[in-house]
């Protein structure tokens, strides 16, 4: 009887630890690289092909139009993914600063202390500006205004949609 009882737990921890374990498979993997971006201006150019480029590399990029689903908080994934990454890129283009997520994001880069790679994709540095909408709190503008501008001064790739090539952008304000 006690044999019996015993294989059965067995039986029965297998079996937990099998469900837990196609449980944990379903979960995202952590994030390497957090693709930071305005959709409208870089999601079909250079934002989707980072972001299919570093997926071949086997490394696991976020991208939010790549990885949220329907039902998926926005605020929780992608502060999730910031504070899981190892390395943001933040692509610059010319609507980026009306964007309050993406101001959002790039701050939320700069206060965790990640590593962040700008690429100015038709836009240079000293064209990017954080506007009052009178819609942002002061607190919440001059968090941004900071990050943008520390973005700013890092070396970074600038990149040309009509002529389709990349070079270093070292300080070009």
């Amino acid at each position: 009887m006690q044999q019996r009882s015993a294989s059965a737990a067995k039986n029965l921890c297998r079996k937990i630890l099998n469900h837990h374990n196609q449980i944990q498979s379903l979960k995202r993997p952590p994030c390497d690289v957090f693709i930071n971006h305005r959709c409208i201006d870089t999601k079909r150019t250079i934002s989707g092909l980072l972001f299919d480029h570093l997926s071949r590399l086997r490394l696991h990029p976020f991208l939010d139009s790549k990885n949220m689903r329907p039902g998926d908080k926005l605020f929780d994934n992608i502060d999730r993914a910031i504070h899981e990454c190892k390395v943001g890129v933040a692509v610059f283009s010319p609507r980026y600063c009306e964007s309050y997520f993406c101001l959002h994001e790039l701050a939320l880069l700069m206060e965790t202390k990640k590593r962040v790679i700008p690429i100015f994709c038709d836009v240079k540095p000293s064209q990017l500006h954080v506007k009052d909408n009178g819609l942002c709190p002061g607190e919440e503008l001059q968090r941004f205004t900071y990050a943008l501008e520390e973005a700013k001064y890092t070396v970074g790739l600038t990149f040309d949609t009509l002529e389709g090539y990349v070079y270093y952008t070292i300080l070009d304000l």
